[in-house]
């Protein structure tokens, strides 16, 4: 059955493949980005199964707008993927304004506005999905607030799914690892980069030869969530990437 998917983030990394793998199931997506460009030309590429809205997920403005512009094309949505978020290396002390404000609010606060703004929209049968990290159990230096973010939002998920059970309307936590897709840079300034690598490296974590899980793989895992039984309910799914030498 074709599903109704809102997709925040969708304009890049794990949104844009779950974008391009759940309407190659044949389901409509939903595409929620900051950049209206990115979004749009991924709904081109998809074709009649994809709108895409531009949404700052920190917004409450641009948040209500969106899901507006959704329930006028599709009174019901079955799925919220809250994917969107700020993965930027600095430390507290020197963080700017900017940026402790746009982690949190696009990390946390852009997940819970578009939650509140999709629970009418989902009724019975509904799932919320909502992405975080395997950093929040770490010990991973100039990357506290990004665990906070993280952490917040698996509890935000835990007492969500208590609020909506009764509702039938399933909440999920995907504690993803790290992940790649060919051809995908960082967006990060190069010393500021640097220092994080050295700063990890301080407590053990090699970046460059930590495993990484393919995008597509990860898709894999949603569709399994989305695709369970009615009666079946998973809170928190913990995925962490396997080296070559435990693939065998």
């Amino acid at each position: 059955m074709s599903r109704v998917v809102v997709i925040t983030g969708a304009g890049a990394g794990l949104g844009r493949a779950l974008a391009r793998g759940l309407a190659g199931d044949g389901d409509t997506v939903v595409l929620l980005g900051r950049t209206r460009a990115k979004v749009a030309d991924l709904a081109d590429e998809i074709g009649p199964r994809a709108l895409a809205l531009q949404c700052d997920v920190s917004s409450t403005e641009s948040v209500r707008a969106a899901f507006a512009a959704i329930e006028k094309a599709h009174p019901r949505v079955d799925v919220l993927i809250n994917n969107a978020a700020v993965y930027q290396p600095f430390l507290v002390a020197d963080a700017t304004d900017a940026q402790i404000l746009q982690t949190i609010g696009t990390n946390l606060t852009g997940a819970i506005l578009c939650a509140r703004a999709a629970i009418p929209l989902l009724g019975p049968g509904g799932h919320i999905l909502n992405v975080g990290s395997e950093a929040v159990e770490m010990t991973f230096p100039h990357l506290v607030l990004y665990q906070a973010s993280k952490a917040g939002l698996e509890r935000f998920s835990l007492g969500l799914h208590e609020e909506l059970e009764t509702q039938g309307i399933k909440v999920t936590m995907v504690r993803a690892g790290s992940m790649f897709e060919e051809g995908k840079t960082w967006d990060v300034d190069p010393e500021a980069r640097m220092r994080f690598a050295q700063a990890a490296m301080g407590v053990g974590i090699d970046l460059r030869a930590r495993p990484r899980s393919h995008y597509d793989a990860i898709v894999d895992v949603f569709r399994g969530l989305l695709d369970m039984p009615a009666s079946v309910q998973a809170g928190l799914v913990t995925l962490r990437a396997r080296t070559p030498e435990q693939l065998g």
